[in-house]
């Protein structure tokens, strides 16, 4: 299907527009941490998509929801600001707008999904309690939202590294925060709303949404043999990623 536009842009995301090729170039490297980590423990929480409906909220260039189509997902759509896009193969549906109110998107109002993905895109939504809750009304009765962020102690030891503070201090402000990102384009500042473990599981019952699951994926035996440097990289510094499969809280009405 045919790649759509809407004219909804945010501050918050205008740096994604300008990064997102920057950044699939750098996934699409053999060695890049999605590949070796985030994508093959994100595709096992997802489990077998035959016949179900998935939408993928900051879809990047799209690649990710069209491999769930080839795998069996009976709808599969793409949302993502940049409009970064691959060719759109067979049934797989791309739309460029902002994930922030996806009932908003053209096209996606009053459509249900099995699947919810949120992958290191969450950070980007206006009004994060608002984007869940919107997401949550847009789930099948089975439904469920798989959401990924960056471990916020992740965050807290670089700045303290960069500004000479501690981590504690770092860990607990609530001043934002900006960084160029050298490894997709250090032309580009993007900044950055702190958060810690309980503001991320606040935001979630606050939308109404319960943990099933969580996940703080490793990099498996073969991949830090093949790759010690991103392995040696990982245990120092990135600390990881986190990942949550999210259901709603049964008995809440949908604008909970």
């Amino acid at each position: 299907m045919a790649a759509r536009a809407s004219g909804a842009t945010g501050d918050a995301s205008r740096p994604w527009q300008t990064l997102s090729a920057g950044f699939e170039r750098a996934r699409a490297r053999e060695d890049s941490l999605d590949r070796l980590v985030e994508w093959p423990a994100q595709r096992e929480l997802l489990g077998d998509v035959t016949g179900l409906a998935v939408l993928d909220a900051g879809c990047g260039n799209g690649a990710k929801v069209a491999q769930l189509a080839s795998e069996g997902a009976s709808v599969a759509v793409g949302v993502d600001i940049s409009g970064n896009f691959i060719e759109t193969p067979p049934g797989v549906e791309l739309i460029q707008a902002d994930l922030s109110d996806l009932a908003a998107v053209p096209g996606l109002a009053g459509r249900r999904f099995d699947r919810i993905l949120f992958l290191q895109s969450f950070g980007y939504a206006k009004d994060p309690v608002r984007a869940l809750q919107v997401a949550r009304s847009m789930l099948t009765d089975d439904g469920y939202i798989l959401l990924t962020r960056t471990q916020p102690i992740r965050y807290a030891l670089e700045r303290a590294e960069q500004n000479g503070t501690t981590v504690g201090e770092e860990y607990f402000s609530t001043a934002r925060f900006s960084y160029k990102h050298r490894n997709w384009d250090d032309q580009v500042t993007l900044t950055k709303r702190p958060y810690t473990m309980s503001d991320l599981l606040n935001t979630f019952s606050t939308a109404g949404l319960w943990i099933e699951k969580a996940v703080e994926p490793q990099m498996s035996p073969e991949a830090a043999e093949r790759y010690p440097e991103k392995y040696a990289s990982m245990n120092k510094r990135l600390v990881g990623i986190l990942m949550f499969k999210l259901r709603p809280i049964p008995g809440l009405d949908a604008d909970h």
